[in-house]
């Protein structure tokens, strides 16, 4: 029974990674954490330059999961290739950077120096908010998700996955705008917007008013969307949203994600990545599927 999957040309042990922001980069997990059994680590996102981040309180615990409005707050790529990739160059996994920017240029920059550094794959977060655009995520606009992949593909050294934002009318048409740029591969979801009200302090819980839903909640949501875009792009999926469980991570792929990233509940079971793996080859053997390339997408 062969657990390994290749996406977009690159061997992963696994299907299992970590959602970007949820582990760091691999460093604070790896008490609890074997990071040599992971098919991959996605680290946090990494900017041209240190990020502040937003005002506190940032995060906010919700019916179902979480919401945090962290901006972002990173140490920049300077500090990232000197201190990040070493150490995890140490496990026998994949590394996949999620990279964030606010200009088209800020994501050029980056993906540019990674491409000389130790690393598998890049994670666009296309979720940023872009400021030449007043603000809107650039993965909100077809046009804009379509420009910034083709502008990052000119770069890239390494395959480039396309994270997705939820935030949308029509997941299936970001996904061809991607496809269409040139995407090796797309993940989804980001988190969806939300807002929490703390009605004692009369005030919102969160300093930036809202912030990203994530956790058991968004899962069905998730899995909707992870489905609609394996019918409508040709690329790999990377699926995530809610993922708590070996079952969680089963449906996601099949409804065609060939890999899955597990975020939110890594803060309150940092053993939970391991326990997704065990479980998958478990289901594997009870129902007899020989690769997990067999499972993905069989649900039509």
């Amino acid at each position: 029974m062969n657990m390994a999957v290749n996406i977009a040309g690159v061997e992963w042990k696994n299907p299992v990674t970590t959602a970007s922001g949820t582990f760091g980069s691999g460093e604070e997990f790896s008490e609890f954490v074997d990071l040599n059994r992971l098919g991959a680590v996605t680290t946090k996102g990494v900017a041209n330059v240190p990020w502040p981040g937003n005002p506190t309180p940032r995060v906010a615990e919700v019916y179902g999961g979480m919401m945090n409005a962290i901006g972002l707050q990173n140490p920049g790529i300077d500090l990232f290739c000197k201190r990040d990739i070493p150490f995890l160059r140490k496990y026998d996994t994949k590394i996949i950077v999620n990279v964030c920017g606010k200009s088209e240029q800020d994501y050029c920059e980056v993906v540019e120096r990674l491409g000389d550094e130790d690393v598998d794959m890049l994670e666009i977060n296309i979720s940023c908010p872009n400021v030449k655009e007043g603000g809107i995520a650039f993965g909100q606009n077809p046009k804009a998700a379509e420009s910034i992949t083709k502008a990052v593909k000119k770069y890239a050294k390494q395959p480039v996955i396309m994270k997705l934002s939820p935030n949308v009318t029509d997941i299936t048409e970001m996904a061809r705008a991607v496809e269409a740029g040139g995407a090796d591969v797309v993940s989804l979801i980001n988190t969806l917007t939300g807002m929490k009200i703390d009605i004692n302090r009369k005030t919102f819980a969160i300093a930036n008013k809202t912030g990203g839903m994530s956790g058991p909640a968004v899962h069905p949501i998730a899995v909707r969307m992870v489905y609609q875009v394996a019918q409508a792009v040709k690329l790999p999926i990377i699926g995530m949203g809610g993922i708590a469980s070996a079952e969680d991570a089963i449906e996601m792929i099949l409804a065609g994600a060939s890999a899955v990233s597990v975020g939110t509940a890594n803060f309150h079971n940092p053993a939970v990545t391991m326990e997704i793996v065990e479980g998958i080859e478990k289901y594997m053997q009870a129902q007899g599927f020989d690769s997990v390339a067999d499972m993905v997408g069989i649900v039509k």
